[in-house]
């Protein structure tokens, strides 16, 4: 009767254990439940259980019932054990005495402990061992082959409840990880302008799209006055949260030199040919760019650079005077002529002591002035053919005398034609500006019958 009582309190045991396999536990919760159930249901003093710690080359102490601090402190046991090494060849193996066995590695530790046998069984998942569990008792010669049997079983269902555990607690880091991601996503895309400013002549839009939650890309638009306007497109090369920490870092460092010019013209004054006219606006704007360059190398690392270009339009003069630091040329669009703007220098982060090129072009009504980064025309279809510049010049070629904001839409979907739903790697962001009134001729129409068809594409709204 006895038997039959212990027998089914042992099946309930393990019935309760197997219950662990499939509950959302944690790793440590399910270890500590897995060593107090191994006691109660082989009748033993005490359990330990090490899990395999592959670069250590140890198994390390996780969990405990029935011993003391010091002993779970004792020491490190490797993987070149005696008794380990056989526990994970398949061994079961017993120690009937282990006042006396050699093979016990800590015996002032077993012998304070008030320990004398010991059972020890592997827990493999997937015929690769995890880690070991280990039974102990008092008495001598304690474990019978029943005991080694129910040990082995309750192995077992550790080594899936501990495997469903770290997938479980992986999982929970995934979805916080996620979601962390999430929300640097937000905060990016909140440091992205959510409209152009107005300045009188010229008609500005811009859009961007992210790749993942969090990427490099960023424009933005800082007015220094109300003719006068710095518009800065830049890729910090990388991608997740370190490129967008590097991005939020050199963003603020541009907003705070242009920020310091400003406070300059506030105490000159409307000056005729002031601060920012002419050559000394050319002087500036090397200066910002050398400037810009040095912080690049203080914080950039091995591998990393940013591609900037940094242009200041004078809608009052009709000039732009610009720098590119190795990203893709801007592009003047002028009575169906394409030009690149493309004096510069290195990209920014490589040689604190670069050298950059500053030129200033003439504006005219009419000009389309086309910003761009690299995603752009990177985008690739499924058969992993780019889209290449030659597409893009021709997209927007053909709508020049569209509004700006007709201009990205249009390109975008006929990217989007060419593309279809193939997944994109990189980050795509897109400024135009044009120069007086738009035109609205015939390419205007097309642009619009364009955009109630089939070209709808992107569905991104040109901001």
């Amino acid at each position: 009767m006895q038997s039959t009582e212990r027998q089914t309190e042992i099946n309930e045991q393990i019935y309760q254990l197997s219950t662990l396999v499939a509950g959302d536990f944690s790793l440590q919760e399910v270890l500590d439940k897995l060593a107090e159930a191994a006691v109660k249901i082989v009748g033993a003093k005490a359990c330990s259980i090490r899990l395999l710690d592959e670069e250590a080359n140890d198994l390390r102490m996780r969990s405990t019932y029935g011993l003391s601090e010091d002993y779970r402190n004792k020491g490190p046991v490797t993987k070149d054990d005696a008794v380990i090494k056989a526990a994970f060849a398949g061994e079961a193996i017993v120690i009937n005495d282990m006042r006396v066995d050699d093979r016990i590695q800590y015996r002032q530790a077993t012998l304070t402990e008030g320990l004398v046998s010991q059972l020890t069984v592997a827990m493999q998942f997937r015929s690769k061992s995890i880690g070991v569990l280990r039974l102990y008792s008092p008495r001598p010669d304690a474990f019978t082959d029943s005991d080694i049997a129910v040990a082995r079983a309750v192995a077992s269902q550790c080594a899936v409840a501990i495997t469903n555990a770290k997938l479980y607690s992986e999982a929970i880091q995934a979805q916080r990880f996620t979601e962390q991601m999430r929300l640097a996503g937000l905060i990016q895309r909140r440091m992205i302008p959510e409209k152009p400013p107005q300045i009188k002549g010229l008609d500005i839009a811009a859009t961007y799209i992210p790749c993942f939650d969090v990427g490099g890309d960023f424009y933005d638009f800082l007015p220094i006055n109300e003719d006068r306007l710095v518009i800065t497109i830049a890729d910090v090369i990388g991608k997740g949260v370190p490129a967008a920490i590097m991005m939020s870092w050199f963003r603020g460092a541009i907003e705070a030199y242009t920020e310091g010019f400003r406070e300059v013209l506030r105490d000159v004054g409307p000056l005729s040919g002031d601060l920012n006219s002419g050559m000394r606006n050319a002087v500036r704007t090397r200066n910002a760019i050398e400037n810009f360059n040095k912080m690049a190398c203080m914080e950039c690392r091995e591998g990393e650079f940013i591609t900037l270009y940094y242009a200041t339009i004078d809608a009052a003069e009709r000039t732009m005077t610009y720098c590119n630091c190795g990203h893709e040329p801007a592009v003047l669009i002028r009575d169906g002529r394409m030009q690149d703007l493309a004096a510069g220098g290195l990209v920014l982060g490589v040689d604190p002591h670069a050298k950059y090129e500053i030129e200033t072009v003439e504006l005219r009504d009419g000009d389309c002035l086309l910003f761009y980064t690299d995603g752009l025309v990177d985008a690739m279809d499924f058969a992993n053919d780019l889209w290449g510049r030659d597409r893009m010049l021709e997209a927007a070629g053909r709508f020049v005398d569209c509004p700006a904001d007709h201009v990205i839409r249009n390109v975008l979907a006929y990217r989007r034609r060419f593309v279809g739903l193939a997944r994109q790697v990189d980050d795509t962001s897109i400024v135009v500006v044009k120069v007086g009134e738009p035109r609205k001729s015939e390419g205007c129409g097309e642009c619009m019958a364009a955009e109630s068809g089939d070209l709808a594409g992107e569905m991104v709204e040109a901001r």
